[in-house]
This record gives C-alpha cells, structure tokens and sequence, in this order.
C-alpha cells in the first residue's frame, strides 16, 4: 500500500489552545509538513481545493509549487482540483508548468468539488455541474495531448488551433478522478480507464463501497479489465495514542471544532458523535493496532491500494507527533500487507 498526506488547509482555532495561525504561518505550516511527509517516506501530498472561509486552499497549484521546490521525491496531487468551475486552458499550464518544477511528480485529480460556495463565484449552477465536469475534463486532456486544438463547447469561448505551452513533461500526466456523492463521477473515470479516488471521509462504508463497485463493473463494460483497477481512498482524521481510549479522549476537542465549521455541517454527517463515527465510519482514532486493522478491513471492501490521511487542525507538535508515530508504527505493517506497484516507475523515466 502507498501512502498520501491531504491537507485543506483549513484554518480555525486549535480545539485545545485555541490558538488561531496568520494565513501566512499556515501556509508555510503545509509547505514544511509536506517536506517533512516526504522525509517519513510518505508517497504524496495533496493540497485540496476550497473557495471560502475557514479555508486556505484556493490555489493549490501555487502551493504545490512551493512543495515541489522543497522535496524530490515525493508525489503531488490536487486533491481535488475543482475542474467543474474552471478554465481548463489555465489549468493545463498551470499543472504543466507544476509537472515541470517538479520534474514530472504531478498526479493530477480532478472533481465537482464538494463546497456549492464555488459555482456563484466562477458562475455555473449546481446542477451544471456534472455536465460542466465532463466538458471541462474532456478539453484539458486533449490540451495535454494534442497540438493545434480546435474546440468549441458551453462553458468557456472556442478554441482555434490553439498549443499550450509548456507541453507536461511526462508523456501522459496521470489523472485521478475524486470520488465522493455520486456514480456519475465513477462513470466518467471507468469511461476513460483511469484510476478514482474515494474521499471515503463523510460517510459508513456502504455508500462509498457501492460508488467503486459501481466502477469496477463500468470499467468491464468499457472494456478494460477491473482486476487491474487502481483505487485510492481517503480516511477521516488521524490521532494516533497507546490505548484508544487515549486517542478519543485527545482527539475529541479537534473533533468538536470541525464538525461546527460551516463544511462540515454541509456535509450532513449521518454520525450522531465521534464514537459513532469511529465504529461505524473511516476515522482513523485510536491505537496503532486499531487503526491498522480498520485499515485493512476497509481494503478488504474497496481493494484499495493508496490510502490517503489527513493531520490537519493539529497543533504543530501533534501533527509531526501522529505522523512519525503513523510511518513508525502502521506504514510498515500495511506496506508488507498490501502490495501496490502504483508509482514504482521513477517520474522522469516518462519523460518526452
């Protein structure tokens, strides 16, 4: 199994100091925490996408920049990029440009977004948004492949034999797609053969388990082969202790803290408290051996073979306090468990 660090950058009060960061000592929180990911041996870090208070995320093109500059090795993924409201020529030379600094470690994923406060600001509806998804995703990957695009669509002015440039320096920048609510999202990756990432963060199994069934038998029907699916998945938040008990009880003023953000009460999470969401969703609370046996129960469901965490709304010291204890402790069992060849290949090897 590989290993992915998310972050929204999210940027309320810590639940125990009450201590809230400048946007700039937040920032520059990410930018070292991916650094020092990268030196635990995780395999990417991801910088969601967000357009609204409490968070900080709106351009994680820039942000994954700044990563690329500070480590070498390790992945960087848009997690997701919200190509339902945006210019897909933009984005293309902006994650081209990004697949350069980085010398070919983008992964790309893509998605509707999960916070209806971006479709006023780039104007599309909500109900636009599948088809605006599709439309914009169907562009970008013809601008990273072809030459001399002529297009003409809904959602942004024609194109007439237009090249952007940089061309990505990997001969085929991999695209993820996010996957959160709804099949028409496994749809359109199982359409194209490539791989999805569940968020796997708001909900009990079922409902995500149902969305990568649902992939895997859209991927049969296009003609690929669903044993060789790729599937990545998300968790909820991480808190590492020697007993569970322990975990819970520090974990809970963080947990308090986020459920009342406005994101969160969009979200409608259908546990009624941590408890409940620790039996009977994905957050990861509780001792290492917990956490690893509900790791693999979830990949006895999905058969992922990327997990992603997330640290966020930690103070510094516990953030790199669950992280090390996580490489340290659960990494090495999962990794020995779970084989996965995704990203065995050097970036550079794929260079044009």
């Amino acid at each position: 199994m590989k290993f992915v660090l998310f972050d929204l950058i999210s940027n309320h009060p810590n639940g125990v100091t009450r201590e809230i960061l400048t946007a700039q000592e937040r920032i520059q929180e990410v930018i070292n925490q991916a650094v020092f990911a990268e030196q635990l041996g995780f395999d990417g870090y991801g910088v969601g996408e967000r357009h609204g208070p409490p968070f900080l995320s709106s351009s994680p093109a820039v942000i994954l920049t700044a990563i690329a500059a500070k480590t070498s090795k390790i992945r960087l993924l848009p997690t997701v990029s919200v190509l339902s409201v945006l210019d897909p020529v933009r984005v293309a030379e902006d994650y081209a440009t990004l697949d350069h600094l980085s010398g070919g470690r983008l992964e790309m994923m893509i998605g509707k977004g999960n916070d209806p406060r971006h479709y006023p600001l780039f104007g599309i509806t909500e109900e636009e948004q599948w088809v605006s998804l599709a439309e914009r995703y169907d562009l970008l990957k013809r601008l990273w492949t072809e030459e001399n695009v002529s297009w003409e669509g809904t959602y942004r002015s024609p194109l007439n034999k237009v090249t952007t440039e940089p061309r990505p320096f990997q001969k085929q920048i991999p695209i993820w797609h996010g996957s959160a609510s709804s099949p028409l999202s496994t749809e359109l990756a199982a359409k194209n053969g490539e791989p999805i990432f569940s968020s796997n963060a708001f909900h009990p199994m079922a409902k995500y388990k149902e969305l990568i069934d649902h992939y895997r038998e859209r991927l049969e029907f296009y003609g690929y082969d669903s044993t060789k699916a790729v599937v990545g998945a998300g968790a909820g938040s991480l808190y590492l202790a020697n007993t569970s008990e322990e975990a819970i009880n520090r974990f809970r003023p963080y947990y308090d803290i986020e459920m009342n953000t406005e994101a969160a009460k969009h979200n409608q999470s259908p546990f009624k408290d941590l408890e409940d969401h620790i039996q009977n969703g994905s957050a990861l609370i509780g001792s290492p051996d917990k956490v690893i046996e509900k790791i693999l129960k979830y990949h006895q469901a999905f058969g992922h073979q990327v997990q992603s965490i997330s640290v966020g709304g930690l103070s510094k010291e516990e953030q790199y306090e669950q992280l090390e204890r996580f490489a340290a402790e659960v990494m090495p069992v999962l990794k020995r468990e779970i084989p996965s060849s995704v990203w065995d290949i050097e970036p550079a090897a794929v260079e044009s």
